[in-house]
């Protein structure tokens, strides 16, 4: 399947560069995946679209400062790492800027003592395609703590200004540190809301995915069956694999908050197909687009994507892409924001 059948033209003013004062207070679109019917509404009618006994599954994961800025120990030369994977230890899967001048034994250094020396130094063991890196990090102390002294949160390069507020980049139920970007539907809630949603008799399970760049890196092919995806980190509790399998057997609705859930759902799915769900953690680098059969995933909340982007692939699965394109139109002759800091999407 050709990678430009999901092209469109989206205005790049639609991108959002800021986020919203108010976490509830975007946009919402609602498609309805059997019939492409398109409704337009503000965040908080979610409320009106899930019902008594929808698992409303959320990523946990938290979002670390992965961004460091240093230098070349041999010529000064300014570098900088987005940390993506920890492999073991202190070594870690890494983006590297500029590339081409970051090779194998490398030293780079970041931050700089009372003596002038290096806080924290890595060694380049490998190279990889498109910039990737595994390092080895050196130093004196613990390592998340000088990664929050040293690094910066790994905003997407469109958005221009300095988010003072850490935590306006995580969504109010983060809990398990390893993500390098946000998984950015659940950016919309407030504690508050999830509340009220709960009240209502929607219940609320948690699954972690920590997010690399596989769910935004865009596609390097021209057909997508050759495109293939960057493996993520998953967990699964033992209290959501029983919640999840509970509403399985009941044939009550699965909503994923955010593709990052759906994918992580979908490799459950797959991982257990008639089995009974169970505690469990992996790697997956499962790709969904149209003519995939979802395995748990009834519904999705998300924001919306880039053209030609594995995301829009993802949602065009669930709800085809004449219907995903023709509500994309939509959205944009709406004005809608797009993609992290944008407004919400449900597809149901």
């Amino acid at each position: 399947m050709n990678v430009d059948l999901f092209d469109f033209h989206l205005p790049e003013e639609l991108i959002a560069q800021t986020p919203l004062l108010e976490r509830t207070s975007s946009r919402l679109l609602m498609l309805s995946k059997e019939s492409g019917q398109v409704e337009h509404g503000v965040f908080t009618e979610l409320a009106d679209k899930l019902k008594a006994g929808d698992v409303l599954v959320l990523n946990d994961t938290r979002v670390l400062p992965a961004r460091l800025l240093g230098k070349k120990q041999d010529t000064g030369a300014k570098v900088e790492l987005l940390l993506l994977n920890q492999l073991e230890s202190d070594r870690w899967e890494v983006l590297a800027k500029p590339a081409k001048r970051i090779k194998v034994g490398t030293v780079l250094c970041f931050g700089e003592n009372e003596h002038g020396e290096p806080i924290l130094t890595a060694t380049v063991e490998a190279e990889a395609d498109m910039g990737g890196r595994t390092v080895k990090f050196h130093y004196n102390g613990i390592f998340n703590e000088l990664l929050d002294q040293l690094g910066e949160m790994p905003l997407p390069p469109y958005i221009k200004e300095k988010l003072d507020e850490k935590e306006r980049y995580q969504t109010v139920y983060s809990k398990h540190d390893g993500s390098a970007a946000a998984p950015t539907a659940g950016l919309h809630f407030t504690t508050q809301f999830l509340e009220q949603l709960q009240a209502k008799g929607v219940q609320l399970a948690y699954i972690t995915l920590h997010v690399g760049l596989g769910t935004f890196r865009p596609m390097s092919s021209d057909t997508i069956e050759e495109h293939e995806m960057h493996a993520e980190y998953y967990e699964l509790s033992e209290e959501t694999a029983q919640i999840l399998q509970r509403a399985r057997d009941e044939k009550r609705r699965i909503v994923a908050v955010g593709t990052t859930s759906a994918r992580t759902l979908e490799t459950l799915g797959q991982r257990f197909k008639q089995d009974k769900l169970q505690a469990c953690n992996g790697w997956t680098s499962i790709f969904i687009f149209p003519g995939y059969e979802f395995q748990l995933v009834s519904a999705l909340l998300t924001n919306f994507h880039l053209p030609k982007s594995t995301l829009v692939m993802l949602v065009s699965a669930l709800a085809s892409r004449d219907h995903i394109m023709h509500a994309y139109n939509e959205a944009v002759q709406e004005q809608y924001r797009f993609f992290s800091f944008g407004d919400a999407m449900f597809i149901y």
